[in-house]
């Protein structure tokens, strides 16, 4: 795995989380997709099937691009708070490079 990007990916999560633009958390991240106002789903890797089954359905249903990536403790972390299992990226512009960021790994 690319080290460098991993860190560029945890540093813009965490740019995003300044400029107000993520949500965290399973329940407060549905309602805000369920609104229409998420660009991107992050869940954890570490996340229970269920998380992750439930935010796939929801999110191919709204056409939101959700991606697996990092720990829930990697993910809490980037945004400074404790773990997260899912966070949304509530701007196009975060949502796209993190998306670009992440398939290069």
């Amino acid at each position: 795995m690319n080290n460098m990007s991993k860190k560029r990916v945890m540093s813009l999560l965490g740019l995003a989380t300044r400029a107000r633009k993520v949500v965290s958390g399973d329940d407060t991240t549905l309602q805000d997709l369920k609104k229409g106002k998420v660009d991107l789903v992050i869940v954890a890797t570490d996340a229970s099937d269920n998380t992750k089954k439930l935010f796939r359905d929801k999110s191919s249903f709204r056409n939101i691009k959700m991606v697996e990536y990092g720990t829930k403790e990697e993910i809490g972390s980037a945004i400074g708070k404790d773990f997260r299992a899912v966070i949304g990226i509530e701007d196009k512009g975060f949502a796209k490079k993190i998306v670009e960021l992440i398939e290069e790994i």
